[in-house]
């Protein structure tokens, strides 16, 4: 359970920084691309300590696809050493592209909606990994699970209907895409530690984060804005508890099960969260926002139960 409250706090900490970044108005693009390069460099530098990338044997890729077939398709056991580090490079290059566009949308709806209700649709994202394991490992959920589930999806509803104004002007794009985007990032980190050996996180997090990093940059480049040392030195704070997020819940993951594990790290993050943006930075929510953290909390604890 350590390893899990552990990244709880890493995941909380990410919504408070970002919001003092929004806050204050910085670079967008140079916090995401400072807080990606941070974590790259730390997971590269605990693969070289582990020394995940000495190899007793070149990869192949035909032993690979091989494998593929036994570990995926007929749900078999693990790749092996070598397996398992191409599978980290495949899904962590796929999952540092849902990564940087997660964290975009999440700064975005911290701006637009509060560190509150924007943490609250970032960690209600395990719907996704929740609805994918029932279609690809066939883990249904129970009654009351179900319930939880219609009870997350009517919240949703409810913080982007407005009956005052024109309903497709009410809808909060970011906070739908941060929702679908942050879910496909938690459920590649299901992916890789179903499938691989765990030993192989931090190389598996170190292709996610460099991924994004390159991605990210050649954003910020784009943009055109000037990056200040406060950019760099908040998305540098912002890096470390990203990493160990995802270190962290992959860990946790390898001990409690994962309809136990999502919906407390998300049920978690979005008490202590929306607390901080309570007691920090003042924020005061609509009637119907709290009725939406309310119930989804209400929902998670749901989803929990067996």
């Amino acid at each position: 359970m350590i390893y899990l409250l552990l990244a709880i706090v890493c995941s909380s900490l990410i919504a408070i920084i970002f919001k003092y970044s929004e806050t204050n108005d910085m670079n967008r693009y140079a916090v995401t691309t400072a807080n990606y390069f941070m974590a790259f460099t730390v997971s590269l530098i605990m693969s070289l300590k582990s020394g995940l990338f000495k190899l007793q044997t070149p990869l192949s890729l035909s032993k690979f696809l091989n494998e593929v077939e036994k570990v995926i398709f007929t749900n078999k056991g693990h790749f092996s050493l070598n397996s398992s580090i191409i599978w980290a490079i495949i899904v962590g290059v796929i999952a540092g592209i849902f990564f940087f566009l997660a964290f975009i949308y999440y700064q975005k709806s911290v701006k637009e909606d509060g560190v509150g209700l924007a943490g609250t649709f970032s960690k209600l994202g395990i719907l996704v990994p929740m609805t994918l394991s029932i279609i690809l490992w066939r883990e249904l959920p129970t009654s009351v699970q179900w319930i939880g589930i219609i009870l997350s999806i009517t919240s949703i509803g409810i913080v982007n209907i407005s009956f005052e104004r024109d309903f497709l002007n009410s809808i909060r794009l970011p906070l739908i895409l941060l929702f679908i985007f942050g879910g496909l990032a938690e459920f590649s980190n299901k992916i890789f530690q179903k499938y691989a050996i765990v030993d192989y996180k931090s190389l598996f997090l170190f292709f996610v984060f460099f991924t994004a990093f390159i991605i990210s940059l050649l954003f910020t480049i784009r943009k055109k804005r000037s990056v200040t040392k406060r950019d760099i030195i908040t998305g540098f704070m912002v890096g470390v508890p990203n990493l160990f997020s995802s270190f962290f819940l992959i860990m946790a993951l390898n001990y409690i099960k994962t309809s136990v594990a999502f919906p407390v790290y998300s049920a978690g993050t979005i008490v202590i969260i929306s607390l901080s943006g309570f007691i920090l930075f003042k924020e005061k929510l609509e009637k119907k926002e709290i009725a939406s953290i309310i119930m989804t909390i209400i929902a998670l604890i749901l989803i929990n139960l067996k």
